[in-house]
């Protein structure tokens, strides 16, 4: 007999389960029949162990394999029943007052819950939209001359973009400290290889000039011994070089990748390029303020168990991420699970109402749309016939695709159905370069 109560808690369920004794106690009997078929003791042959030895060794665990086993079974078979969509694990304790014919447990569980929407049509929404014009590409095609740049000496003072050599000492209290002196030392001005105030100092000097000034370090410095400190540097410029670009010519275009050299078709490749990096961060901007509009318009409660399981998984790559970073005996770090909570009710919560629009309105990922992805993710590559083949022949490839389109169609499904704003930024500004 089971019983099932709701509890304080909307989504919190308690099924009563009863399991006979007489049934484990004759399960437990079949299956140390078969232990002591194999059993093995000091002094006695394999399969010749007295029974009443194999029950005060073994009975004790098999008792709780077929209890455990009943207790699963019988709650198995009643969710079912009940039609019931468990979420997490149920916690099992035992009720008072059973029967001696019978065990008694409380099986306290947690339910997934029925997502109701409100109008879709009173969201507003913001679509991202970006222009890849020829600015954009000019731009690009600097940047490309600019990796590939060679250096000369020129006689004036250092400026960015150019290149120094110098030597320099570093003192702290009027000693030098390891790591803080070399000779024939190179940088280019203004990329951020050197703290801000080294940067400053040399940039104005002329070859043959020295310099003496103050730099403190950074509290977070890396190295440890100066972090935190003030030393004086001594530099002296030993040379000033600016940048040479390469010529936009056929030879740039072949170091490229053009095979004919043909400038067109490189600023065409640049563009295209261009376009597909736009279209994925545009992409991933509209799906961010979809994902916002889905919060705001459904209602439901989440289940805590699915919460605590999220956080769970949070603080592991968590820890993941310290371990990459060179950090030891990261598993003995007391992560605060609060610091992941609102994190993790948000990706719970939005992963119940993705999954509740796919089911309810047949948003899975086609096999069309599966091969098209597949496609274009593999023009970007030089053999996209090798990249094809490389995904559809691992299935959980296949799988993380799916999850994207899914995602994508979750997005049109939303946008179709609220009021759409556009939004324009130009071309740094969604790159983050201004």
């Amino acid at each position: 007999m089971t019983e099932t109560t709701t509890t304080a808690s909307p989504l919190e369920k308690t099924i009563s389960l009863k399991l006979s004794v007489e049934k484990i106690n004759a399960e437990v009997e079949k299956r140390l029949q078969k232990v002591a078929r194999t059993a093995r003791m000091p002094g006695f042959r394999p399969g010749k162990v007295p029974m009443k030895m194999v029950i005060q060794t073994y009975g004790p665990q098999v008792h709780s394999e077929v209890l455990n086993d009943e207790i699963g079974r019988t709650f198995n078979e009643e969710v079912q029943k009940q039609d019931l969509r468990v979420a997490g694990t149920p916690r099992i304790e035992a009720a008072e007052g059973a029967a001696e014919e019978a065990l008694e447990f409380n099986a306290i569980f947690e339910v997934f819950p029925e997502v109701k929407f409100g109008d879709f049509a009173a969201l507003e929404v913001e679509k991202t939209t970006v222009e890849v014009s020829d600015a954009e590409v000019d731009k690009t095609l600097d940047i490309l001359r600019k990796q590939r740049a060679t250096f000369a000496a020129v006689d004036r003072a250092a400026q960015d973009e150019d290149k120094v050599t110098l030597d320099f000492v570093g003192k702290i209290d009027g000693v030098a400290f390891a790591g803080g002196t070399a000779d024939d030392f190179s940088f280019v001005v203004g990329k951020g290889q050197m703290l801000p105030e080294f940067e400053a100092a040399a940039k104005g000097m002329k070859t043959g000039e020295t310099k003496t000034f103050p730099l403190s370090f950074p509290e977070d410095y890396h190295g440890k011994d100066v972090a935190g400190k003030t030393a004086e540097f001594d530099i002296t410029i030993k040379s000033v070089e600016g940048a040479q670009l390469p010529e936009l010519n056929e030879e740039f275009a072949k170091a490229m990748g053009i095979a004919d050299g043909s400038i067109d078709k490189l600023r065409e490749d640049v563009r295209v390029n261009l376009s597909r990096e736009v279209n994925n961060r545009t992409k991933a901007q509209t799906k961010e303020a979809v994902m916002n509009a889905l919060l705001k318009v459904a209602e439901f409660d989440v289940p805590k168990a699915l919460i605590q399981s999220e956080t769970a998984e949070l603080a592991q790559r968590a820890r993941e991420d310290l371990r990459a970073r060179g950090m030891k005996d990261v598993e003995n770090i007391q992560l605060p699970e609060d610091i992941f909570a609102a994190q993790a009710e948000r990706r719970v919560r939005l992963g119940l109402i993705v999954s509740d629009l796919v089911k309810n309105n047949s948003l899975q990922a086609k096999p069309e749309q599966v091969r098209a992805y597949i496609e274009e993710q593999a023009q970007s590559y030089e053999n996209p016939a090798e990249v094809m083949q490389w995904y559809f022949q691992d299935r959980a490839r296949l799988a993380d695709v799916e999850a994207v389109i899914l995602e994508d169609n979750v997005v049109e499904y939303t946008l179709a159905k609220t009021k759409v704003v556009e939004k324009k930024l130009s071309f740094d500004e969604l790159m983050g370069n201004k």
